[in-house]
């Protein structure tokens, strides 16, 4: 029997939505390639349209999308952008969602309720996608809800090298805004030289969006520089909360740093107003102007997705970006 092979090399094609094209630029220009000319528009009535304006038959595709608000929209985007690149013979397509939609909602806290982040790991995988690329999902678990490779990208060693040149590494405490992140405060401790850890203990109404109410602190902080750590800030109330309950405590000063700037209204005048030294975020999702204020430091993500982007195309080791261990 007579074979035909086919000697043609791989290629990477990187793709973007309309929700935040700075990020895909910087991640172009990190990877030393342009994005796929896509034309993208909406109709009178919300239909959004998508196609791609070059072949991308048989290459990997990476489609890059943030989530800022209107959350929905940029989604719906994203998923009609993968069906389009599919059915256009892209070999591979992977999902770049520096931040995961529905994230907070990974679990039923009480009945009735939709486990959401399931819903939008079974959407990408309708709609195409062969594989996820996320930065610090909200919970660990959600890597389970998508059947398929997810690599589950760490700004920990982004973050936490910036912050070592901002403090006196003898006199820091991390703190864990609750208990369910002191395990991430653990891995930030031991970034920043085996600091000591405390958290703050905070109550939540589950029938209530956007409100916890930060009551008391447990840990060592007095006299010291405490870096308050999370993976995202909304409305900036329990994050401002927070910093209140450590000052009171007698804390020094206080380092707010998470990955995700949701900032939803008021979150930026609340953070302004909160008292800490400075608020570290990423560029995860893009943050206006009219959101920004002098106490805020924004570091750009690009690089590492990049080199996580590089990895996976080359059939590398996403998990030596972060341990030095393929």
């Amino acid at each position: 029997m007579s074979e035909i092979t086919a000697r043609g090399e791989k290629k990477l094609v990187l793709a973007s939505g309309r929700a935040h094209p700075e990020l895909a630029e910087e991640i172009a220009a990190a990877l030393g390639t342009e994005l796929l000319p896509i034309s993208a528009y909406d109709f009178a009535n919300g239909e959004i349209y998508v196609r791609s304006g070059e072949s991308v038959r048989g290459t990997d595709v990476f489609v890059i999308q943030a989530h800022p608000a209107p959350l929905n929209n940029w989604l719906m985007e994203q998923l009609i952008m993968i069906d389009s690149l599919k059915r256009a013979s892209a070999k591979r397509i992977t999902v770049v969602s520096p931040f995961y939609p529905y994230a907070r909602q990974d679990k039923k806290g009480r009945g009735r309720e939709p486990i959401s982040a399931r819903l939008v790991a079974d959407l990408y995988k309708t709609a195409g996608a062969n594989r996820l690329m996320s930065v610090d999902l909200h919970t660990s678990q959600i890597q389970g809800f998508f059947d398929g490779p997810v690599d589950h990208l760490m700004a920990i060693p982004l973050l936490a090298d910036y912050i070592r040149t901002r403090v006196d590494a003898d006199n820091v405490t991390v703190v864990s805004p609750d208990t369910g992140r002191v395990r991430v405060a653990e891995q930030w401790a031991e970034r920043l030289g085996g600091s000591p850890l405390a958290f703050v203990h905070k109550s939540r109404d589950l029938t209530v969006p956007n409100q916890a109410v930060s009551k008391q602190v447990v840990g060592q902080v007095e006299g010291r520089t405490c870096v308050l750590i999370d993976d995202m800030i909304d409305t900036g109330g329990t994050i401002s909360g927070a910093v209140q309950v450590l000052k009171n405590a007698g804390a020094k000063d206080v380092i707010i740093a998470a990955t995700h700037a949701v900032f939803s209204d008021p979150a930026a005048r609340r953070l302004a107003e909160s008292g800490a030294r400075e608020v570290v975020v990423t560029n995860t999702l893009p943050i206006p102007s009219e959101k920004r204020f002098p106490q805020l430091t924004v570091l750009s993500i690009a690089p590492l997705i990049a080199r996580a982007i590089r990895e996976v195309f080359d059939d590398g080791s996403v998990t030596s970006l972060f341990d030095g261990n393929a």
